[in-house]
């Protein structure tokens, strides 16, 4: 399966956040019934993550991401750059849930073919995504670069449910994954400021994503895997699976 990367907007990851990419692969298997790929670092953050291929007709070049604080690196930050790390990962409550209750749904992004323009028309709606950063890792397979919105203060918005933007260069790391058996079914978002959601989605050129008025917030996902199907959410600790 194949697409443009500048073809239109689109979801590009979810982000699971583990307190160990140990836990995290642990998790991924228990959960999903596939151990996730190799990942790499990003010493911008002191991250590191593992990665599993996710894609599926509606979500061309997919995948997850699950992302953990890497204990052996510090933040590589130059002057000015963001003082936080993204995804709130910084946020002490939120790092204290994940070590509690283990890795869980907390974000997704997603890849524009302008993010510079995406920005600016979130910003006509008093709504900052954050800085412009431009960021790489390298790969087996060379250096994998790309641009993403990060705050200065780390946050994610609308609770999670606005995705952060990432534009990449040339190479996409989903054409480098290996095929996992799992496979995106459904994106919802679920926000009791729902139109102004919508509205900021719309602006990032992501209108089609379906949005639902209610609290708690969250983001719903399902995906076909080789347990059945799985439902993982934002809004819960729990992961609930049908088969």
């Amino acid at each position: 399966m194949t697409t443009s990367l500048h073809d239109r907007p689109r979801l590009d990851h979810l982000v699971v956040m583990a307190d160990t990419l140990e836990a995290g692969a642990a998790w991924c298997e228990a959960t999903l019934g596939v151990a996730p790929a190799p990942g790499g670092e990003h010493p911008l953050f002191g991250t590191h993550n593992r990665l599993l291929a996710i894609e599926s007709a509606a979500f061309p070049l997919a995948y997850l991401e699950i992302i953990a604080i890497n204990p052996a690196a510090a933040p590589v930050r130059q002057p000015g750059a963001c003082p936080r790390r993204w995804f709130d990962m910084d946020d002490m409550a939120l790092r204290e849930r994940v070590r509690a209750h283990g890795p869980r749904l907390i974000h997704w992004v997603a890849r524009v073919p302008d993010l510079q323009e995406a920005a600016a028309r979130l910003a006509m709606l008093e709504v900052d995504r954050g800085e412009l950063l431009h960021a790489s890792r390298m790969t087996p397979a060379g250096l994998l670069a790309w641009q993403i919105t990060v705050r200065p203060d780390g946050r994610r918005l609308f609770d999670g449910c606005l995705p952060t933007l990432i534009e990449w260069g040339a190479v996409h790391p989903a054409t480098r994954m290996p095929p996992s058996g799992v496979a995106l079914q459904s994106l919802r978002l679920r926000h009791p400021r729902v139109e102004a959601l919508a509205e900021a989605c719309a602006a990032a050129g992501l209108g089609d994503v379906e949005i639902k008025a209610g609290a708690p917030p969250g983001i719903e996902v399902k995906l076909v895997t080789p347990r059945g199907l799985v439902t993982l959410s934002s809004a819960h600790e729990e992961r609930e699976s049908a088969a």
